[in-house]
């Protein structure tokens, strides 16, 4: 009885490792895009400001894609 229950709290054990392991899995894509939004912010920053609001438009849409990758690394977790 006791073998048949270790045995079944070791599958158990396992597939909940697997599990978890899927839904923490890295994601590599996600942060390198992450990564090349917020370069792209910082280039932005300290771009000339005189773009006829072009560029302050395009830090703000570089804001919103940052967190749709955060939010999206998030969902997966």
């Amino acid at each position: 009885m006791h073998r048949r229950l270790l045995v079944l709290l070791t599958g158990l054990a396992i597939a909940g490792i697997g599990f978890a392991a899927g839904t923490y899995a890295a994601q590599p894509h996600m942060e390198s895009a992450l990564a090349a939004l917020q370069s792209a912010r910082s280039e932005l920053q300290v771009a000339e400001a005189n773009k006829g609001g072009h560029r302050v438009n395009a830090m703000h849409l570089v804001d919103q894609a940052m967190a749709e990758v955060r939010a999206g690394i998030a969902a997966v977790r």
